[in-house]
């Protein structure tokens, strides 16, 4: 079996890449296991060394890295080269931070010594997706191998030559024969790797869908588990918000990666007072975003990464406006290129209010009030994160209760920051990445008491 890459861009052909045997896959967990044994045992200050190693090899190889995540995936260039410099950051910020995350907790009981250790577990095998192919991937190894862990990848066939880019940038950093892996394989071998016994735990980023089904294997062999899902963010905009401000980072936080984002603003939820203003300078801002070829510089809006993506958002735009939404701007689908689009007066119902939208479709929707407003952003299955965007914050503050969201965020968009955690709640997931929790994941943490 092989798989192929295709730039959405230009249809050609990227990358050819022939499937491992099962008894090749056996072998590189075999291997993973071995590795564990010593990587686990290596000094801290030895981990962290490679890691500063990686995030060097990552800004020496950057634009190539990016070239290949905007040709896999058809991100424009910009955007590919920002998303390699946040994977260099956040290798840096834990080979900066391990050493005090990780360090013994002291607690005080009746007896002479007592504290918590945190050891690494084994293997963790991480499927992750295409829409951030190198930033999925570092977010998890970075912590996990640094704890002492090993990691096996398994990516997202469209963008197999990122991932074999990222398994050179730990080779290239010096990390020992087995610590990371890339597998080439099909998610038919999904639940012989989590049955291995060298795996410990699993952590997925995608939908819904591949969550439920992973969790579940998970589940059956008694393994840990981390989900990132899907979301339905809102984007709620007060009476009294700086309109001009709050329609800037509603651009960023709808059309970054051209929407193909589970933390993108997609339910713009605004009062009454304010909804004629936003939506005309929305749209303008929007008319004014520059697509084109995505290895030039100034191209803002490329193609979706896949046709079937765009022909499943031109579904649920054309449901919508059946449904009793507005067309206010774009709409159009070609191949896969879908135009930036926004839908006026969206109700619950509809597709464009109701389900993940992943790509550049903005829907507009009415509030009478910031009671309603809340209710109206709650009424989702998924619990991502939400934005707030007023002049009120003592107030917004004081409204963060409301949001079952794993992130509220004020005057600005959902975003994933190595210094905090993320995650979601809901069918957006369970379990924290980044900061000292996305750590804590993936690692023992042991009990230990002396009584002299």
């Amino acid at each position: 079996m092989e798989f192929y890459s295709v730039n959405p861009y230009n249809g050609r052909q990227v990358g050819k890449y022939a499937a491992q045997t099962r008894e090749e896959t056996k072998k590189a967990l075999d291997q993973s296991g071995e590795a564990f044994k010593d990587w686990s045992k290596q000094p801290l200050s030895y981990r962290t060394e490679l890691l500063q190693k990686a995030g060097q090899v990552l800004r020496d190889n950057l634009e190539e890295y990016a070239k290949m995540i905007t040709q896999e995936m058809g991100k424009p260039i910009s955007e590919s080269r920002a998303e390699v410099n946040k994977c260099a950051w956040v290798c840096d910020y834990y080979a900066e931070n391990a050493s005090d995350f990780l360090q013994q907790e002291e607690i005080k009981t009746d007896a002479t010594h007592s504290y918590v250790r945190h050891d690494p577990i084994g293997s963790v095998f991480a499927i992750m997706p295409w829409n951030f192919p190198f930033w999925q991937v570092f977010r998890f190894a970075a912590p996990t191998l640094t704890a002492g862990n090993t990691g096996i990848l398994k990516h997202a066939p469209n963008v197999f030559g990122c991932a074999s880019m990222i398994e050179d940038v730990f080779k290239k950093a010096g990390y020992p024969p087995g610590v990371f892996q890339n597998l080439i394989v099909h998610h038919d071998q999904t639940e012989i790797i989590i049955a291995h016994d060298a795996v410990q735990a699993v952590t997925l980023t995608g939908s819904e869908a591949a969550g439920a089904a992973v969790a579940q294997l998970a589940g059956k062999y008694i393994k840990k588990s981390l989900m990132e899902l899907g979301g339905n963010n809102s984007f709620i905009v007060w009476e009294d918000a700086d309109i001009d401000q709050a329609v800037n980072t509603a651009l960023t936080a709808r059309m970054l990666n051209c929407g193909q984002s589970c933390i993108a603003a997609k339910r713009f939820i605004l009062m009454e007072g304010i909804y004629d203003e936003f939506v005309s300078k929305f749209k303008a801002a929007v008319s004014e975003l520059k697509t084109g070829d995505i290895m030039e510089d100034t191209t803002q809006v490329g193609p979706l990464a896949r046709k079937d993506l765009a022909d499943q958002l031109q579904s649920q735009v054309k449901k919508s406006l059946e449904n009793g939404a507005e067309l206010l701007l774009g709409g159009e689908q070609n191949e896969c290129f879908h135009q930036p689009t926004i839908l006026g007066n969206v109700k619950p119902g509809m597709a464009a209010f109701d389900e993940e939208t992943f790509g550049p479709l903005a829907a507009m929707i009415k509030a009478k009030n910031i009671e309603e407003a809340f209710r109206l952003s709650e009424q989702s299955k998924f619990g991502l994160g939400t934005t707030v965007f007023t002049k009120d914050i003592e107030k917004a503050m004081q409204m963060a209760d409301k949001v079952s969201d794993g992130a509220y965020f004020v005057n600005e968009l959902v975003k994933s920051d190595p210094r905090l955690p993320f995650g979601g709640t809901k069918r957006s997931g369970y379990g924290r990445e980044l900061a000292k929790d996305g750590m804590m994941e993936f690692v023992n943490k042991k009990t230990v008491y002396v009584k002299a």
